[in-house]
C-alpha cells in the first residue's frame, strides 16, 4: 500500500456531526493519521445518525469516522487542557467546529496553541465565521443555505424553497476546510508557522453561486428558482421516457446541439433561427424543451442515453442510490467502496475517496472507532508516554 499523500500529518479532530468530521475524514482519506477526542461520557451525536439500523448501529458514523482513531479527553478541565496541550506539540492540524469563542473560553485559543507549537494550524468552522455582528450566533446548515442565498435558488418558481435531503451546507464547509488546511500546510512549508484556517458555513454556501452577486451588483437579477432547467440555458432539462422515467439531456453548447438534433433526425433544428445559437435557445426554451420532450417520450430511456452519447450528446439517468451502488463506472473506480466495520463485523458499502491521486491515493485504511476512547492507550502511551498507571489515575479522575 503506497503512502496516501497527508501520511506523516497529524490531525486532532475536535469537531462534532457533520463539518467538522467530514474535514477530518478528507485530511484522513489522503493518508493523515487523525486523532478524534470526544468528551468522556458524551460521544459524537453522529455515532447514533443514519437511516438505517443494525443491531443498533447506525452508518453515518461509518463513512465520517473512517480513517480516524477514537481518544476521550475533557477539555473542560484543567488536566485534560494540558493533555491536549501537550498533544498539540506533537500536531500538524487542529479541526473544531465549536460555536466562535469556546476555546478561548477553555484558554486554548490559537495565541495559547501556538505557544505551545507555532507551526499549528487551526482549523475553524462555524455558522457565521469567527469575526463580525453574527460570529457568536450557533448555525447549522438548513439556515446556513437560506440565509446565504442558496436555498432562494432551488425549487420552482412560486413555490416553497425545498431543501435538498443532504445537509449540504456542512458538506461544502468541510469540504472548504479541508482546502485551507492543505493551504496552510503548503504556506507552512515556506514560512515555518502555522496560521488559523476561519471557514464558516454561508460562506462556503455563497461561494458556490457563480455569478449570482455579479449579475445582481451589474444589472440588477435577483436570480430564483427554475424547477428542472436552467432559465436562458438549453437544452439542459430533464425529459420523461416513454416508461415514465426520467433522463437528463444537456446539449447547450452550440456543437452539442447540432449533434443533438442530428441524432434525433431534426438537423433542420440547428440552423433554425429560434436555435439557431445560445442566446436564441435560451429565449425560446420552453418551445424547444417540448420538441425535445415529444421525441424522448417515444423512447424508451436505455435508447435514448445510448443513441444520443454513440452521438457526443450528454445524456443521462436519474439514478437512486440503488442504482448507483450498481454503476460499473463508479464500482471500477473505486467509488463504491467496502468499510470494514468492527461493529457489525461485515463490510459496508460507502462514497470511495475524491480526488483519485496517481503517485500517493487515498485509502480507506477502516471505517472508524467502533468506541469512544478506543485508541486511548496507543495514543497517550505511545505519543505521549503515558505510564498504565497514569492513563488508569486520569480515567479515575474523569479526565479520560
Amino acid at each position: 500500500m503506497t503512502a496516501g499523500a497527508l501520511d506523516g500529518i497529524r490531525v486532532i479532530e475536535i469537531g462534532t456531526l457533520i463539518s467538522g468530521p467530514f474535514a477530518g475524514r478528507l485530511l484522513g482519506d489522503m493518508g493523515a493519521e487523525v486523532l478524534k477526542i470526544e468528551p468522556p461520557g458524551a460521544p459524537d451525536p453522529l455515532r447514533t445518525w443514519g437511516q438505517a439500523e443494525l443491531d443498533g448501529h447506525h452508518f453515518f458514523w461509518t463513512v465520517h469516522a473512517r480513517n480516524k482513531k477514537a481518544i476521550t479527553l475533557d477539555l473542560r478541565t484543567p488536566r485534560g487542557r494540558a493533555i491536549f496541550l501537550e498533544l498539540v506539540e506533537q500536531t500538524d492540524v487542529i479541526v473544531e467546529n465549536f460555536r466562535p469563542g469556546t476555546l478561548e473560553r477553555w484558554e486554548l485559543g490559537y495565541d495559547s496553541l501556538k505557544a505551545r507549537n507555532k507551526g499549528i494550524i487551526l482549523v475553524r468552522v462555524s455558522g457565521y465565521g469567527q469575526t463580525g455582528p453574527d460570529a457568536r450566533r450557533a448555525g447549522y446548515a438548513s439556515v446556513a443555505e437560506a440565509a446565504s442565498g442558496l436555498r432562494h435558488l432551488n425549487g420552482f418558481p412560486g413555490g416553497p424553497p425545498p431543501r435538498l435531503a443532504l445537509s449540504l451546507g456542512d458538506s461544502l464547509a468541510g469540504m472548504f476546510a479541508a482546502q485551507g488546511a492543505l493551504a496552510a500546510l503548503y504556506r507552512r512549508t515556506v514560512t515555518g508557522e502555522g496560521q488559523v484556517v476561519d471557514t464558516a458555513l454561508t460562506e462556503s454556501c455563497l461561494a458556490v453561486q457563480e455569478s449570482t452577486i455579479p449579475d445582481y451588483d451589474v444589472g440588477g437579477v435577483v436570480r430564483g428558482p427554475s424547477g428542472t432547467r436552467l432559465d436562458g440555458i438549453a437544452p439542459s432539462n430533464i425529459y420523461r421516457t416513454a416508461d415514465g422515467s426520467w433522463v437528463v439531456i444537456a446539449a447547450n453548447q452550440d456543437t452539442v446541439f447540432r449533434r443533438l438534433c442530428a441524432a434525433m433526425g431534426q438537423p433542420e433544428l440547428a440552423v433554425d433561427d429560434r436555435f439557431v445559437d445560445h442566446p436564441a435557445r435560451g429565449r425560446n426554451q420552453d418551445e424547444l424543451d417540448k420538441i425535445i420532450g415529444d421525441w424522448a417520450a417515444e423512447r424508451q430511456p436505455v435508447d435514448i442515453i445510448d443513441t444520443l452519447s454513440a452521438a457526443g450528446v450528454i445524456a443521462g439517468p436519474i439514478n437512486t442510490v440503488a442504482d448507483v451502488v450498481e454503476d460499473p463506472q463508479l464500482r471500477v473506480r473505486g467509488m463504491i467502496a467496502e468499510h470494514w466495520d468492527e461493529r457489525v463485523g461485515r463490510a459496508v458499502l460507502g462514497p470511495g475517496i475524491v480526488p483519485v491521486l496517481s503517485e500517493s491515493p487515498g485509502t480507506i485504511r477502516n471505517a472508524g472507532p467502533a468506541r469512544p476512547g478506543q485508541h486511548n492507550d496507543e495514543v497517550y502511551a505511545g505519543i505521549l508516554g503515558k505510564t498504565a498507571d497514569e492513563l488508569a489515575e486520569l480515567r479515575a479522575e474523569g479526565v479520560l
